[in-house]
């Protein structure tokens, strides 16, 4: 059998995890599972799985926890120590979904254990890349993602030496404003930003969709994931979200991954590699899509793409600043603080007030964190005030 701690399994990635190892249970012994503050799903989740621990990121909930488990035989534990504590127990496969910078902690302490990693927190690679890597590298850790666009290069890569790949193509849905006239866009509310028209999301990421940070934070990680320059990643709008990604080789072949829009099919692909698991995502029917359109973003309407890529060329902690700033940015939107406009402008302004600050630990990689929210609330602040006026 197969051991597996859970790390976010209230999280909607959780939530498909622990649906696939339900369906599985004869292969999967689950060590630990990790949530943020939802206790009576995570005690249910822990119930279902028969796991050997579960662990509330929110110490507010553990008497909660404690009284949902009660008789179970189930160990629990609440806090930030504690989070780190389960992921650093021993197990062969470790799903890494905590969002944001509350992740990097447990996310680096599962990699130093060593195993496998299946990566679903952006900010790992995106924010602490450097320092990610080189604790796998010491640790001879396996690192798997989950992320659709870069599962999909991974299986499209096929184990074929990076020196035969031309370029790497991440696709786009291009989010709900691909065809809205530029002039509207400064009036885009929250509830329109917050419909895709394909996925089914959490809020950030909704909105990271319809200003294509996502793509621009996907670009970054799929450098450091790939060991290729980011002059050879390439982004395509591609409505259908049917092919996911494409690897485009020297002797002019291109190999791509489709299937439907189902975050199962990724998860399941980590979760069983080398081998693949029965899902019940459903089946891509290409006649019943009957066509596949792609385009070149428009660097106008979509600017957040090329502030990644500045932010990639600069190095250091300048892609930890961006993604703290849009986390920041992202969540006044949402609060009705500052315009649709105003989030990749408030990044922006962060980025060029702080340069490319050197990042080689997670201490200095959460302190840069922590730097960019303050510079990115600022920012906030004055677009807020001059709306107001």
């Amino acid at each position: 059998m197969k051991t597996v701690t859970l790390l976010g399994a209230t999280g909607s990635v959780g939530r498909q995890t622990v649906d696939l190892l339900l369906r599985d249970r004869a292969r999967f012994r689950v060590r630990a599972l990790i949530g943020g503050a939802n206790a009576a799903l995570l005690a249910e989740q822990a119930r279902a799985l028969a796991a050997e621990i579960a662990v509330i990121a929110d110490p507010a909930q553990a008497e909660a926890l404690r009284a949902a488990l009660a008789g179970s035989g189930i160990a629990t534990a609440a806090g930030e120590a504690a989070v780190v504590e389960a992921a650093a127990r021993p197990a062969d496969w470790t799903m890494a979904a905590i969002t944001g910078a509350a992740g990097l902690g447990p996310t680096l302490a599962a990699i130093r254990r060593g195993g496998t990693i299946a990566l679903a927190n952006k900010e790992a690679l995106v924010s602490a890349g450097e320092v990610m890597l080189a604790a796998v590298a010491a640790a001879g850790a396996v690192l798997l993602p989950v992320d659709s666009e870069h599962n999909a290069i991974f299986q499209a890569l096929a184990g074929d030496r990076r020196e035969a790949v031309e370029r790497i193509v991440l696709t786009a849905s291009g989010g709900p404003f691909r065809t809205l006239p530029l002039g509207e866009m400064a009036a885009v509310t929250p509830e329109a930003a917050l419909r895709h028209p394909v996925w089914s999301m959490g809020a950030k990421i909704s909105i990271d969709s319809a200003t294509m940070m996502n793509k621009g934070l996907e670009v970054i990680e799929a450098a450091r994931l790939f060991a290729i320059e980011g002059a050879r990643i390439e982004v395509l709008i591609h409505p259908q979200s049917v092919v996911h990604g494409m690897v485009c080789y020297r002797d002019g072949s291109v190999l791509a991954q489709l299937g439907a829009p189902d975050m199962r099919i990724p998860i399941a692909h980590a979760l069983g590699w080398p081998e693949r698991l029965q899902t019940p995502s459903p089946r891509l029917d290409l006649a019943a899509v009957g066509g596949l359109e792609f385009s070149a973003p428009d660097p106008a309407r979509f600017p957040a793409l090329g502030l990644a890529r500045a932010a990639l060329a600069a190095g250091g902690g300048a892609p930890a600043l961006l993604n703290a700033a849009n986390e920041v940015a992202v969540a006044a939107f949402l609060a009705g603080r500052i315009g649709f406009l105003d989030i990749v402008a408030v990044a922006e302004s962060v980025l060029a007030a702080l340069g490319a600050p050197e990042a080689a630990s997670l201490a200095a990689v959460l302190a840069l964190d922590a730097e960019g929210r303050r510079a990115a609330e600022v920012a906030v602040a004055r677009r807020a005030a001059a709306r107001a006026a």
